[in-house]
């Protein structure tokens, strides 16, 4: 989009003039033309200015279609509070995670209410989440950050940033963790446990109504924890030779059959724990792509999450792996 660099108020007030007439009040150009000095021709050179400049601003909004039977298949399943089962209708992953995001989206906004603590962790999935929320102002809302993510590279998915945004979305006061996802060693973590400031976070963390969370996987080409410089590529690749892993949620790494694995890593995480996060009511999990079939698997037979939002590919590949007894 262009920007309005160098372009008068006068004229910027006079473009969004026509382009109200046009786009808003519905006249077409002959008609716009008769109510001002210029020629129909003018008014379709304006309207195109109007949207170089920016003044009007156009967004295409296509459909979201739900695949009923796979959800009510997922439901049946796992005994899901919430299912969401975006048909995928495009192989793109961009696109398919745009639309995971904004069918997680609004169905959080139909989830939320006044009064309500929204704990956030943080990833590629909930940074679309945050990208398709709209306002929706609430009261007394709170929302906290549940993963620590100081010095991550990639400070868009950072758990911190997501926290601010979501909060923003709702109107809410928010609160983030003061910490790295992972510490040097043991004795670091638990020291950093023993904080005030750290301890009223988790506090706020325990009384949570809905806990928001991505599914990470343990492959190092899909790994957010690899990509944000938490893990290096062989560390994951240790945990899946070490345990079976094959994916996360907070940080929480569990096997194919829903097992919370006790790896030496999980002993260095600043991260709510997996008792805390299965008390919170909702835990709603966002994922897509074919590498998410096995950590989404994973994380449903874990109870880590217990609603999901995902496209057709992952749930058609859980279904699959249960039916192949993975």
């Amino acid at each position: 989009m262009a920007t309005m660099n160098h372009v008068s108020d006068e004229r910027l007030a006079m473009l969004a003039q026509i382009a109200e007439l046009y786009f808003v009040r519905g006249l077409n150009q002959a008609q716009i033309a008769a109510q001002t000095s210029y020629s129909r021709s003018m008014i379709s050179r304006l309207l195109t200015e109007a949207r170089d400049q920016g003044v009007v601003e156009i967004r295409i909004h296509h459909p979201l279609r739900r695949s009923m039977t796979l959800e009510r298949e997922l439901q049946s399943h796992f005994k899901l509070e919430h299912v969401r089962v975006v048909e995928s209708t495009h192989p793109v992953e961009a696109d398919a995670l745009h639309k995971v995001g904004t069918m997680a989206a609004n169905l959080l906004a139909d989830l939320v209410a006044d009064g309500m603590t929204i704990g956030v962790s943080w990833g590629s999935a909930l940074l679309a989440v945050a990208d398709a929320l709209r306002p929706q102002p609430l009261s007394q809302m709170h929302v906290v950050q549940m993963i620590g993510s100081l010095g991550t590279r990639l400070p868009e998915m950072d758990g911190a940033d997501l926290t601010r945004r979501i909060a923003r979305a709702f109107n809410a006061t928010y609160a983030t963790l003061p910490a790295p996802l992972l510490t040097s060693d043991e004795h670091t973590r638990d020291g950093l446990m023993r904080d005030e400031r750290i301890r009223e976070v988790f506090a706020q963390i325990r009384r949570a109504h809905i806990a928001l969370v991505g599914i990470g996987s343990v492959q190092p080409e899909h790994s957010a924890l690899v990509r944000a410089g938490f893990l290096k590529a062989r560390q994951s690749l240790e945990m899946q030779r070490q345990a079976g892993a094959v994916g996360d949620v907070c940080a929480i790494p569990f096997n194919a059959q829903g097992r919370i694995l006790d790896l030496p890593i999980s002993r260095r995480v600043m991260s709510v724990d997996a008792t805390t996060l299965m008390r919170i009511p909702i835990r709603l999990g966002v994922a897509c792509g074919e590498a998410k079939v096995l950590p989404v698997l994973g994380a449903l037979r874990s109870r880590l999450v217990n609603a999901v939002v995902t496209d057709e590919t992952v749930a058609i590949g859980v279904l699959r792996a249960i039916d192949a007894a993975v």
